[in-house]
């Protein structure tokens, strides 16, 4: 069949040309569509409980992290120089377009008793102009007595300051997005620069912009550097540019349809899917490597090119067909995940990766056709004394020390899983950021003097119209509310009572001893005041517009909102147990409804779909590689043999993971299926080989293992270190989980490469007996 095939591509290879070459012209504009995608990592599935909630949350309150926050931290704020500064920031900031409102220290308002009337008035403390000292320290004092703003927009204790920058929810989700959040930052750093000040910046849409560009940054940084490197280990391997520019044309060709393929599918690049490309260059390299090698191989035992190509068709067709399939299986598993930023890459990776080999399959041999025949000077690597040496150390290790391999294996197995033991599952929201990052620098700022960025959202159901407005209701929201501000971790929460509570003390004269729920006596002279109606283009109503979020329009909904720290997938769940305990106990089940949604909950539920479903995968992976193994063998014995020096690589990265406290996390958990579906490529390699070489020498076990390894040997090694390095350079990212990808992934490679250059030719000489 495979005769038949090489015979086919050679004889037809212009319109085979013509054809993938047209192909790729689609596929380039197809490519040239693709999107960056805007939103948070999509783990969860839409039909999940928590993201039904969530959805509905965002419908009836608006966006939950749509808010940008900027922090300073002086004992100077009130200087008049530093406070006319800052508060034109923030007068800038809002005439970005796409800002929304500012929740800032200048804009922030007094609710004043009108005498006359026995009715509440919105009035900004400082002016909207250049203040002068006395002004200042006027509106300071004023500002300072309202325990409203404690907590929320500044940190008497440490003298640290937040001004709040909403941006609209509908450029959050799209490109503008970026214009905004960089407009906002550079007038921010202007600030701090003319100011000598640190400025730091965090919440939701600063981190998610700055990652998204990133993601592209890395994205190219990693094609072209994969390229680079892969051309220079072809050219010290091969000796020959038309080797090197013929594989970076399948790879090139690959990494266009992987492009397309993320459009033509409908999806857009994400921090996962964006790994693709650069992994397609990776894993390609390795079918050109094989079938080059095998070209020059059989170009030496025939001098004819024809009949060359043909047995380059024949013998690594089925080769490289089973290898890019496990590899494929690897990647495609992630699709039977429920994450859908799994799903994604899975489709995707497990696609690009079957067409690599179709492309390899019909455009190394045809454009070899066209090509002068090699030079003894492109054939001299297959005669490398240094890697002959080392073949035959392997070759002695596996005939004649099999009693020390095995023992020496048994040992470290038990020592890894020893530390698999040690393996602990947690996750943060900006978990793979480096420590001294940017961006994790300045929200632990956040997290020390506000308690945290990240939002979580309460919703109170009372399932009656106007049920908000009991004042038995109104006491159980604010007694949630007390209990969520003594935990550690939590910052003040707001909801309709702190709006009350400041209605209170503005009709007692200010005082702050009146900053408290309003009694039952005080509560109706305060109705007018939940009916404040916000004005987007009038400063003064801003407060009402912020407090107006806090219920439904029925007022049958109350929402407590929090801002609270990345405490982590381990901490985390145990937060929201605790809270949703004294929940219950507040809210007969029978009469209320309590949902705990937002970010916070939606990253929780997330990392469990992602983990799990990573875990899931693994076990898929095992088992249709097995059956991919057991068919193409026919064998149990075989198959057992084959997964051995596969398995062990894996359980060596694991207890490595567990013993230098690695923590299992969605970025690391994936190194398992990749590194299976790329390792497995050498066994069938060698194997195949092996079955093929059996009946030659006469099904003499020793001697055809000999030959296996020093046949397959030198391209195993060349392409495991194109493998190795290309995963290396993902050690240089800037996120941790792909660093971790990079190296985890390259250590399992160069084990695998170890246990099945060594190991299993030991197994297959001391357990596989073959029936003639």
């Amino acid at each position: 069949m495979w005769q038949s095939l090489g015979r086919f591509i050679i004889k037809y290879r212009l319109p085979l040309l013509l054809l993938l070459a047209g192909l790729t012209v689609f596929m380039g504009y197809q490519a040239s569509k693709v999107e960056l995608s805007y939103d948070f990592a999509r783990a969860i599935p839409v039909n999940n409980p928590k993201y039904k909630e969530y959805q509905e949350f965002r419908k009836k309150f608006g966006e939950d992290g749509n808010l940008l926050v900027i922090g300073i931290q002086t004992q100077k704020l009130f200087d008049q120089e530093l406070f006319n500064s800052y508060a034109s920031l923030q007068r800038n900031l809002k005439k970005i377009k796409g800002v929304d409102d500012i929740i800032s220290i200048p804009t922030a308002v007094n609710l004043v008793k009108i005498p006359e009337t026995e009715k509440l008035r919105a009035d900004t403390i400082f002016p909207e102009r250049a203040l002068s000292q006395s002004e200042i320290d006027s509106g300071a004092a004023v500002f300072l007595s309202l325990p409203f703003y404690r907590g929320l927009l500044y940190n008497r204790d440490t003298h640290a300051w937040l001004m709040g920058v909403r941006i609209n929810k509908d450029l959050m989700a799209s490109k503008g997005r970026i214009g905004i959040v960089q407009n906002i930052n550079q007038l921010a750093d202007e600030f701090g620069s003319a100011n000598n000040l640190t400025v730091y910046k965090s919440g939701l849409p600063h981190i998610r912009t700055e990652l998204s560009v990133r993601i592209v940054n890395e994205m190219r940084m990693f094609i072209l550097a994969s390229i680079i490197l892969s051309a220079l280990i072809l050219l010290i391997f091969f000796r020959s540019l038309t080797a090197m520019w013929l594989s970076l044309a399948v790879v090139f060709i690959g990494v266009i349809w992987s492009f397309a393929t993320i459009h033509l599918c409908g999806y857009k690049i994400s921090v996962l899917n964006a790994l693709i490309p650069p992994l397609i260059v990776v894993i390609g390299i390795p079918n050109c490597i094989y079938f080059l090698n095998k070209f020059h191989t059989a170009w030496n035992e025939t001098g004819d090119k024809k009949k060359s190509l043909v047995m380059m068709v024949d013998r690594m067709g089925v080769v490289t067909l089973f290898c890019n399939l496990a590899a494929a299986i690897g990647f495609a598993v992630f699709a039977l995940t429920q994450s859908q930023i799994l799903k994604e890459f899975g489709v995707v990776a497990g696609i690009n990766i079957m067409a690599l080999f179709f492309i390899s399959l019909l455009f190394i041999p045809a454009v070899l056709s066209f090509l002068p025949p090699p030079k003894s000077r492109h054939t001299k690597y297959l005669d490398n004394a240094r890697l002959k040496r080392w073949l035959d150390r392997l070759e002695r290790w596996s005939l004649n020390h099999r009693r020390l391999i095995y023992a020496v294996t048994l040992g470290i197995v038990a020592i890894s899983i020893a530390g698999i033991f040690k393996l602990k599952t947690r996750g943060f929201i900006v978990d793979d950021l480096p420590k001294e990052d940017k961006i994790y620098t300045d929200l632990r700022f956040f997290e020390s003097n506000f308690k945290g960025v990240m939002p979580l959202e309460i919703v109170v159901d009372t399932k009656k119209k106007r049920g908000v407005l009991n004042l038995n209701n109104l006491e159980r929201i604010d007694s949630l509310s007390q209990f969520l501000a003594g935990m550690p971790g939590i910052a003040r929460p707001l909801s309709i009572t702190e709006g009350l509570k400041f209605a209170k003390q503005a009709f007692f004269e200010g005082d702050t001893n009146s900053y408290s729920m309003p009694s039952a006596y005080d509560l109706p002279a305060l109705s007018q005041y939940l009916s404040m109606k916000g004005d987007s283009g009038n400063p003064r109503n801003s407060f009402a517009k912020l407090v107006s979020t806090f219920m439904d329009s029925s007022k049958q909904q109350a929402r407590i909102s929090v801002s609270m720290a990345d405490v982590g997938s381990n901490r985390l769940p145990l937060m929201l147990d605790s809270i949703s305990n004294r929940a219950e106990e507040l809210f007969d089940k029978t009469k209320y409804d309590v949902q705990l949604t937002g970010t916070s909950v939606t990253f929780l539920e997330g990392s469990h779909y992602i983990i799990n479903g990573l875990k899931d995968s693994i076990i898929w992976a095992f088992v249709l590689i097995a059956l991919c193994m057991l068919y193409l063998f026919r064998s149990a014995r075989i198959l057992f043999c084959s997964l051995i020096p596969n398995i062990i690589p894996l359980l060596i990265t694991a207890g490595l993971m567990g013993w230098t406290g690695i923590p299992l996390k969605p970025s690391t958990v994936l190194v398992f299926s990749v590194a299976l579906g790329i390792a497995i490529d050498v066994t069938i390699r060698f194997l195949i080989n092996y079955k093929q070489e059996l009946p030659r020498n006469n099904y003499d076990m020793k001697t055809t293992v000999i030959e296996t390894i020093h046949s397959t040997g030198i391209s195993i090694i060349y392409t495991s270190m194109v493998l190795i390095a290309g995963f290396v350079i993902f050690c240089f990212s800037g996120f941790d989980g792909t660093k971790a990808l990079g190296w985890l992934t390259s250590l399992t490679l160069v084990t695998a490469t170890f246990t099945n250059l060594v190991l299993l030719p030991a197994i297959l000489i001391s357990f596989v007996r073959i029936k003639k």
